[in-house]
């Protein structure tokens, strides 16, 4: 019998695995634990939804940023920092009260890591995959997404080539509000266009 702690017991059935298959690989000299902190370090720290809302909020606050993100999103965003693998060729799409722009990738995953981090499970489904481009409001009301009938949807389809970023619309009654507050009342799903940002009163 013995009472010191044990850290890995508490781990969930997939954590667990995931801490057993990267002992053995360092055990065995094939990774480097060093570059798996830092690539862990990445994406919980840099790169991920949090990038995508300083993004969106910077663009809510100050109409010239908006513009530039318009007229070349790759170049705003690399402003701010945000920059790398799979978002050199950034594109912002704008929703308006007449127009949703909604995001897939109908042949494989491409997504803008640098201001989304790692796609969800979801967004890499074939039913979604093949859905947003043939019934997108159906889609969408499945997200809690209810758009009015005479709102147009616009499907865009990412690429090696391009990524996009949806700019949701401004909640209401957030005037007073600045950047970082802003940012934290954008959701991952609102800028891929499959949901909506918070509104303040909902916080």
């Amino acid at each position: 019998m013995h009472d010191h702690p044990h850290p890995d017991n508490e781990l969930d059935e997939m954590s667990a695995r995931v801490r057993a298959l990267e002992t053995i690989l360092v055990e065995k000299g094939l990774i480097d634990p060093a570059a798996v902190d830092v690539i862990i370090d990445t994406y919980e720290n840099r790169v991920g939804p949090r990038n995508g809302a300083a993004v969106v909020a910077r663009g809510w606050s100050d109409p010239c940023f908006a513009t530039w993100l318009a007229e070349d999103a790759s170049a705003a965003i690399a402003s701010m920092g945000f920059e790398g693998r799979q978002g050199e060729h950034m594109v912002a799409v704008f929703n308006t009260p007449e127009t949703h722009n909604l995001v897939v990738c109908t042949l494989c995953s491409c997504y803008p890591w640098p201001v989304l981090g790692l796609p969800p499970a979801w967004y890499k489904a074939p039913a979604y995959r093949s859905r947003a481009v043939r019934e997108p409001r159906a889609v969408l009301s499945e997200f809690g997404v209810t758009l009015p009938e005479d709102t147009r949807i616009d499907v865009w389809d990412s690429t090696a080539e391009i990524r996009y970023l949806v700019i949701p619309e401004r909640p209401p009654g957030t005037g007073g509000l600045d950047e970082e507050a802003l940012a934290a009342l954008v959701t991952r799903d609102s800028m891929i266009g499959c949901g909506q940002p918070h509104r303040p009163d909902a916080e």
